[in-house]
């Protein structure tokens, strides 16, 4: 791989996980684990081996699930609460959602 596209995908993580972590609002942190995600996967499946090609898709759909799932609980208690600040997180339907959706991200 390119030494400046490596340095580039390297920053994405960075700046994504900056991102994240820095964030009140919902939709902020879900834009910086996507920004991770989508900055990992040519990380992933740089040996062009039908294996890691695979193991890149199979994280693409697992991650895309998980977001999905992330969005859906930042709704629901933006729904239930009117609320769309991180703090706010009360509805106990949401807090499992999202306890889900976050277990699934890191791999459990």
């Amino acid at each position: 791989m390119n030494p400046q596209a490596n340095l580039i995908f390297i920053a994405s993580l960075l700046l994504g996980t900056t991102i994240t972590i820095s964030s009140h609002h919902w939709v902020m942190a879900w834009t910086g684990l996507e920004i991770n995600t989508l900055a990992i996967l040519p990380l992933i499946s740089k040996s062009h081996h039908p294996r890691a090609v695979e193991a890149a898709t199979k994280y693409f759909l697992t991650q895309a699930a998980a977001s999905a799932l992330v969005l859906f609980s930042s709704m629901t208690n933006a729904w239930q609460t009117g609320q769309w600040d991180i703090t706010q997180l009360t509805h106990p339907t949401s807090c499992l959602i999202l306890t889900s959706a976050i277990a699934i991200k890191l791999g459990l």
